[in-house]
């Protein structure tokens, strides 16, 4: 699967701002702290994800970026291509020119692996991964009853799980 490192910060990006919804416009500069992103870097994703109707911006002093939408309406599949990545197993690009001008033998499978994940990044909001995250009741307990006090507070970053294999492995 071709899903590089621009994929995968603009989901951090943008899980971040859902994360933080509540507070306002967020600054880049906030999410690039907060995550270790390059600011030039996610200035350049959050261009295209604006173009694409996944984020908007505030402009002035304040100002920054928040969700265009509800976050149970953005899905995961929808940010990774706002930035120009493309889900695909197959060496070919889906071209189905991977063996001498036509398809390979396995070109069907990872077409449908593509499929798949597709799918499966479709059917997961941006609301999802809020509720799933390991720290979330605590989190919010804390950003509750700290509520106005200590707004210089840091935050500290999302972790990146290794994703769950779908099938157990057979010996």
């Amino acid at each position: 699967m071709r899903l590089t490192t621009k994929g995968r910060y603009a989901v951090t990006a943008v899980l971040d701002l859902a994360i933080n919804e509540g507070r306002g416009p967020i600054a880049l500069a906030d999410i690039a702290e907060r995550q270790g992103i390059s600011l030039s870097y996610l200035e350049q994703l959050f261009a295209k994800l604006r173009k694409c109707g996944v984020v908007s911006s505030v402009r002035g002093p304040g100002g920054g970026y928040h969700l265009a939408r509800d976050p149970r309406t953005i899905h995961v599949a929808e940010i990774i291509t706002a930035v120009d990545e493309h889900l695909d197993t197959s060496r070919c690009g889906g071209a189905g020119n991977c063996k001498d001008g036509g398809p390979c033998l396995t070109h069907d499978l990872w077409m449908d692996l593509s499929e798949r994940i597709h799918d499966y990044l479709t059917n997961i909001s941006l609301q999802d991964l809020v509720d799933r995250r390991p720290d979330n009741a605590e989190c919010c307990a804390t950003r509750n009853a700290s509520a106005g006090a200590g707004k210089g507070r840091a935050k500290q970053p999302l972790e990146e799980h290794e994703p769950r294999p779908a099938v157990a492995a057979r010996s």
